[in-house]
């Protein structure tokens, strides 16, 4: 059986994601990832469900790439059983002496990243008086698991906090960098008990992230539409509650936004999108700096500091 063809809608749609997205780089096992998706759709279009769902729950680059990359030797981790996987925590070894704890940040990194990379953020804040933690997501880093997605994140975003506060260390702000700034945004919208959130480069639609997955990996709009029910029913949450015009009306705490305009990962209308639908939200733009040099660049570091440090 022969799955209906991609809608033109749909297909712009994706095309217009795509090129402003290098995500999915092309090469040989792009390639072959794609071959074999629209073979299976082809020929066995449920197992081509599956395989897409598959696919697309799995973070790139593959986790083990990044093993040796952790914050280091001056962080201590903490491992934690989560669902069917498991998170990673990481303390800055030389705050835990303390007699009193200075005031917590929850860091978050991206899809397919990994904690090391909110490194440099974590540094700044430790040297303003703040005391950074850093999240690591399932299926990425040193932490179990093979897939995930952003519904997961938020809830790993709201039991970390959670067990946090039952040791004492209630929130003083959470700042998550690409798709885990739309899991803290849903977390935020669930009620998460930060007094201030921080959104790096932000996704605003990852119904949308399904078409230019579509896109890319030539699957009809049948086996895209199919992949995304699955999703929503395994997860108890519809795509489009996860998006800014959903989220954004149930976030009450100051938000700051930061985006490149010449990130070619998340479109800088994305962060527009939170950034109109969070009241009293501030973006700030910045040039040049991408998709994730940002989680780097000295004025961001200095900006994100300032807007957490505030009383």
């Amino acid at each position: 059986m022969t799955a209906p063809s991609t809608s033109p809608a749909a297909s712009t749609s994706a095309a217009g994601h795509a090129a402003q997205s290098n995500y999915y780089r092309p090469g040989r096992p792009m390639r072959a990832l794609r071959f074999g998706l629209t073979t299976s759709q082809r020929l066995w279009p449920a197992l081509g469900v599956r395989a897409a769902y598959r696919l697309f729950g799995t973070p790139l680059p593959l986790k083990w790439i990044y093993r040796g990359q952790g914050p280091g030797v001056e962080w201590r981790r903490e491992g934690w059983a989560f669902e069917h996987a498991s998170v990673g925590i990481y303390h800055l070894a030389a705050q835990d002496s303390g007699a009193e704890s200075p005031p917590v940040v929850l860091l978050v990194h991206g899809w397919g990243g990994h904690a090391g990379q909110m490194l440099p953020l974590a540094q700044t804040l430790a040297a303003v008086g703040l005391r950074p933690v850093l999240l690591e997501l399932p299926a990425h880093g040193r932490s179990a698991g093979t897939l995930s997605n952003s519904a997961q994140f938020a809830r790993a975003i709201a039991y970390v906090a959670a067990r946090l506060a039952a040791d004492g260390h209630a929130l003083r702000a959470a700042v998550a960098h690409s798709l885990g700034a739309n899991g803290l945004a849903l977390a935020a919208a669930r009620g998460l008990p930060a007094e201030r959130l921080v959104l790096l480069a932000p996704p605003a639609s990852p119904r949308e992230y399904t078409r230019y997955f579509a896109h890319t990996f030539g699957l009809s709009e049948a086996t895209r539409l199919a992949m995304q029910r699955l999703f929503e029913a395994r997860e108890g949450v519809l795509m489009p509650q996860l998006e800014p015009a959903a989220v954004g009306p149930r976030i009450a705490q100051p938000t700051l936004i930061v985006h490149d305009r010449e990130d070619r990962v998340n479109r800088f209308a994305d962060a527009e999108a939170y950034r109109d639908a969070i009241a009293g939200a501030r973006l700030v733009a910045t040039q040049g700096l991408g998709h994730r040099r940002i989680l780097k660049g000295q004025e961001v570091l200095a900006q994100v500091a300032r807007f957490l440090a505030q009383p």
